[in-house]
């Protein structure tokens, strides 16, 4: 059991730092409807993440790897592919943060630094505008379509799989992990619920944070992800 969350803490990082998904729901509690959007993006985020581990969990359990004294071959070949998505995705993240640092610096104007500062995405910067039901499907979307957060949902659920307890611990086990990963998303939720528009200085001061910051934080949790990952699946084949 010791183990199992030993291996459980680091994914559950990496959900809980998710630069993309916090800044969309900074934009998302700076939109015309705040609070029913902050709530739908909430439950968004949280059937997201709830479905895909309780998915995986499912599709394991009917391929019954936690039944053979040996799992079955796809599994460290599962866990490498992973691990290398990972690694790839840690030097992908740490080039593009540390490219906008760069550019940053080197601005001599307003305009220059305003082109340089890392932004949402095209497609994200409507969310201003948008009411509760497209917040709730950006909330599921940015879950479940953003392949790290889904391969941090996967590998807990082959983890807690894999660990031999009982359905009873094994539900437990999943309902802890999908609670610290909602907390990140149900925390600034409660506090905009709770401070209306006085919110909106600390929402900026996160925003411009995150946008400056979590590309090596993210960049070396990713790494270790990775490394565990490759290591448990290199071991499985030899």
């Amino acid at each position: 059991m010791t183990e199992l969350v030993f291996s459980l803490i680091p994914v559950a990082l990496g959900v809980v730092l998710s630069p993309l998904a916090i800044m969309a729901l900074v934009a998302v509690l700076l939109s015309q409807h705040a609070r029913s959007n902050g709530i739908a993006y909430l439950l968004g985020w949280i059937i997201g993440l709830a479905g895909l581990t309780t998915l995986c969990l499912w599709l394991f359990d009917v391929f019954e790897v936690h039944a053979l004294a040996e799992p079955p071959i796809w599994v460290p070949v599962l866990r490498i592919i992973i691990g290398v998505f990972l690694f790839a995705a840690a030097v992908w993240v740490y080039r593009k943060g540390r490219a906008h640092i760069i550019q940053m610096s080197k601005a001599t104007t307003p305009q220059e630094v305003a082109a340089a500062s890392p932004q949402l995405p095209g497609w994200l910067q409507a969310v201003s505008r948008f009411r509760p039901g497209r917040t709730f499907l950006l909330g599921i979307g940015l879950f479940v379509l953003n392949p790290v957060d889904a391969s941090c949902a996967i590998i807990a659920a082959l983890d807690i799989s894999l660990s031999g307890l009982d359905a009873t611990a094994q539900v437990l086990f999943a309902l802890g992990f999908i609670v610290v990963g909602t907390l990140p998303i149900a925390l600034p939720v409660l506090y905009v619920l709770a401070r209306g528009e006085n919110a909106q200085p600390l929402l900026d001061r996160v925003r411009t944070w995150i946008a400056g910051n979590t590309h090596v934080l993210n960049a070396a949790l990713l790494l270790v992800i990775g490394a565990i990952q490759l290591q448990k699946g290199i071991s499985g084949l030899l």
